[in-house]
C-alpha cells in the first residue's frame, strides 16, 4: 500500500458538505453525523496551525434547480421509493446551511459545488493550483457519494489524496449496513484512488513533517 509523505504546505484539507441536511436531523443524515464533525474539527485545528489550507465544500443547487441535474432526478426517485422526505438542497434553505457544530475559520475556503465531486462545476482545481497545492485530504460526508466522488476526481487530476476512515460518515444503503457500505468504498479507495487511514494517523503525518507538539502532551 502507498505510504506518502505530507507536506503541509502543499497540502489542503477537503470537508465535503457538513451541512445540516447530512449531519443530522433529516432522513438521509449520516448516523454518525456529529461524531464526523467532531472529528473534522480536530484535524482542521491541527491543519490551519500546521499552514494546510482548509476547504469547506457545501453541495447546493440554485433556488430555480436549473442546475440540478440527472443525478439529483435519481437521487430523489430513490428517496421517494423508500417512503423519504423529497427535499433538496436548494441554494437559502436551512438544509443545505453548514452544520453549527463545524467550526470555520475566516481564513478557511468555503466552496459552493453543484455536484458531487467538488472538481465538477467548480474553480477548485484552479484554487489550488494557485496555490501550489499537490495533496489533499479527504473527509466528510458521505463516504461513499460526494467524497468517494471528489478523491476520484483528485487522482484522475494527480493529486495525491489521504482518504480518513474515520473523518467521513454514511448511511446504508439496499440491504448493507453503514459499515459494511463504508468498507467497500475504503476497500476500493485503497486499491487505486488514494491512502487510507485515521484521523489520528494523518494528523501524526501533518505534525511529524510540522514539528508540531503532539497534541495533549505536556
Amino acid at each position: 500500500m502507498i505510504d506518502w509523505p505530507c507536506n503541509p504546505k502543499t497540502t489542503a484539507l477537503l470537508n465535503i458538505d457538513l451541512q445540516n441536511i447530512f449531519v443530522e436531523g433529516y432522513s438521509i443524515s449520516s448516523p454518525n453525523g456529529p461524531e464526523v464533525v467532531a472529528q473534522m474539527n480536530r484535524l482542521a485545528a491541527v491543519c490551519r496551525k500546521a499552514g494546510v489550507l482548509v476547504i469547506h465544500t457545501a453541495q447546493q443547487t440554485r433556488a430555480d434547480m436549473s442546475n440540478r441535474g440527472v443525478a439529483s432526478d435519481i437521487v430523489i426517485s430513490y428517496l421517494a421509493s423508500h417512503g423519504l422526505e423529497r427535499g433538496g438542497i436548494k441554494a437559502g434553505t436551512h438544509a443545505v446551511a453548514l452544520s453549527e457544530r463545524l467550526v470555520v475559520d475566516p481564513a478557511d475556503i468555503v466552496l459552493i459545488k453543484p455536484r458531487y465531486g467538488a472538481f465538477t462545476g467548480t474553480d477548485l482545481d484552479l484554487i489550488l493550483r494557485a496555490k501550489g497545492i499537490d495533496t489533499v485530504i479527504i473527509g466528510g460526508i458521505a463516504t461513499n457519494v460526494c467524497c468517494d466522488t471528489t478523491a476520484r476526481e483528485a487522482c484522475m487530476r494527480d493529486y495525491k489524496v489521504f482518504f480518513l476512515s474515520d473523518g467521513t460518515g454514511n448511511r446504508g444503503l439496499a440491504n448493507l449496513t453503514a459499515d459494511q457500505v463504508k468498507a467497500a468504498t475504503l476497500a476500493t479507495l485503497e486499491f487505486a484512488f488514494a491512502q487510507v487511514l485515521s484521523v489520528d494517523e494523518m494528523i501524526g503525518k501533518i505534525e511529524d513533517k510540522a514539528r508540531l507538539p503532539v497534541q495533549g502532551a505536556g
